[in-house]
């Protein structure tokens, strides 16, 4: 497997808005992924956190139907036992959980990109996987 790229809610919610700050770095990430040959992938979990009323839920399904290379990752029981890996890893609690199903995502192809605005919890999450790389956007 090669290496992926994460959208974490940040980059998701980035995504969904061609207006907004974060937007062409996303776009260009995307793009440079799709040359590579490289999965993007959003965690399940990440929609539940963006799930929150109907605006900003069909912003979320109309990006997810505008982007279709973006792969969904379920959580199923291997991929559970990886993110609480993940926590443990880093010392982390629960609080954590939806951040450490990103960095897991990319954990589980041997290495990748999470591109985030919340780079110090991620970059926690991920310091014990020196393949994983934590971008801010």
């Amino acid at each position: 497997m090669s290496p992926r790229l994460v959208l974490d809610a940040e980059a998701v919610t980035a995504l969904g808005d061609a207006s907004s700050e974060g937007f062409d770095q996303v776009r260009a990430a995307l793009t440079a992924a799709d040359r590579l040959g490289r999965d993007v992938v959003v965690t399940c979990v990440t929609l539940a956190e963006l799930y929150r009323g109907r605006n900003r839920s069909q912003i979320v399904d109309s990006m997810l139907s505008r982007e279709s290379g973006v792969e969904l990752r379920d959580t199923d029981q291997s991929f559970a036992r990886l993110v609480g890996g993940v926590l443990v890893a880093a010392g982390a609690r629960s609080d954590l959980l939806a951040d450490a199903h990103a960095v897991a995502a990319a954990v589980e192809t041997g290495g990748g990109v999470v591109l985030t605005s919340d780079v110090d919890d991620l970059e926690r999450l991920a310091a014990a996987y020196p393949n994983i790389q934590i971008s801010k956007i």
